[in-house]
């Protein structure tokens, strides 16, 4: 089978008529170099702000059904321009859009930010998609919109095109997806802030999943969700991806995964008035580096502090004499033989009541927790050790209901 190549254009990319010519040049490239290439576009720089712009000035409650195929309509014609584009460099190019047999993206029909569903759309793709670029067609596709399952026009929320190409990348198990925007790739800090800022040349997914929690906006994490693990992601402008440049990501999150941590865990209350200092904490934790334990997690309320620390003999005495023999901390306790289960995976993020569906057959069963704490797409829960096996078994029949462990 051809190897197949997944492109997204951004809207930023194709600003005017000679960034579109220079797109479709490169994509020709491609093509000429024997890979089956997807394309999927934005709307062309701008016009989609114009529209919600015009949405607004018209109707201060619009209906979403309406939004969506008013919005769509952005990238239903940018993909006929596109085409044209390949078109005049003699490829042979079809646009795709939600009117046609040939459409591949079928979602949920939550209007605005809706869902993919990803068997449907691996259906589909597999169907129509693969024909055409088997038989040497380039297919052009509008990012960003879908189709429920009754026909009805949907769009994706932020950084739907994105999710789109990795979608797309992910049930045709493409050699590579590109994601082509107006930055070179990822940088180590925002290069408007600093001036010294590199350009990463690879990152793994949990670094990348780790930058878009704390505020990154290169990518969003429902595209994310789509990575394979087999696929690699390109984020680049054009210039960049001339000389093969850019920043790659690798790795991938399964959809459900439950595991537990060989180290034991002492959970460890502070109590006192003085913890909510840096003080408290620096030395805590310069007593914690003395000794090489690890943190796996740290809470605080009002004039408390729980730790979830590496067990060993003596630390308990160590945090004692260097908070409360400092008057920092007043008293604590503590309880011995904890152990930490972790559920992690990129579908928790559209699981809803997943905390309820994680915690009630543990109450159901006695099994009593000690700490949980979450982190977007994981879930980390303490239990006592004797618990833990029991507890992984339990929650994996669980998930196992709706998702592959």
């Amino acid at each position: 089978m051809v190897k197949s190549i997944v492109v997204k254009l951004g809207g930023s990319v194709l600003k005017d008529v000679a960034a579109i010519a220079d797109a479709a040049n490169w994509v020709k490239k491609l093509i000429d170099n024997g890979y089956g290439v997807v394309v999927v576009v934005s709307a062309l720089k701008g016009v989609t702000d114009e529209l919600v712009d015009t949405v607004k000035n018209l109707s201060k409650n619009p209906d979403p059904t309406l939004m969506d195929e008013i919005l769509a309509m952005g990238e239903r014609t940018s993909v006929r321009l596109f085409t044209l584009a390949l078109r005049e460099h003699g490829v042979n190019a079809l646009f795709i859009d939600p009117s046609d047999d040939r459409w591949p993206i079928i979602t949920t029909d939550k209007h605005l930010d809706a869902e993919p569903i990803y068997e449907e759309t691996k259906k589909k793709i597999e169907e129509k998609i693969m024909p055409l670029i088997s038989e040497g067609v380039i297919p052009v596709i509008c990012g960003f919109v879908g189709i429920t399952t009754d026909g009805k026009i949907t769009t994706l929320g932020r950084g739907g095109s994105d999710t789109t190409a990795v979608l797309i990348g992910s049930c045709l198990n493409a050699e590579e997806i590109v994601l082509v925007k107006d930055v070179p790739g990822i940088f180590s800090v925002d290069p408007d802030i600093v001036e010294d800022a590199k350009i990463l040349s690879e990152l793994d997914f949990k670094e990348v999943q780790a930058l878009v929690r704390g505020g990154s906006k290169i990518i969003h994490t429902k595209a994310l969700r789509y990575l394979g693990q087999n696929l690699k992601l390109r984020i680049a402008s054009l210039k960049e991806l001339l000389s093969n440049g850019g920043t790659v990501i690798r790795g991938y999150e399964p959809d459900i995964e439950v595991y537990s941590p060989t180290i034991k865990i002492t959970m460890t209350t502070i109590i006192g008035n003085q913890l909510d200092g840096a003080a408290a904490f620096e030395k805590l934790l310069n007593k914690l580096k003395e000794r090489g334990l690890k943190i796996m997690a740290i809470t605080s309320e009002e004039h408390s502090l729980v730790l979830y620390i590496e067990e060993k003999n003596g630390i308990i005495a160590d945090i004692h004499s260097t908070l409360v023999s400092n008057n920092i901390g007043k008293a604590i306790s503590f309880y011995e033989d904890l152990s930490m289960l972790v559920i992690s995976g990129r579908m928790l993020e559209t699981s809803p009541g997943i905390i309820y569906r994680v915690t009630k057959p543990l109450a159901e069963s006695g099994i009593n927790v000690y700490g949980l704490l979450t982190i977007s797409s994981s879930i980390r829960l303490i239990l006592s050790s004797r618990d833990i096996d029991r507890a992984k078994k339990m929650l994996i029949e669980e998930l196992k209901k709706e998702a592959t462990i």
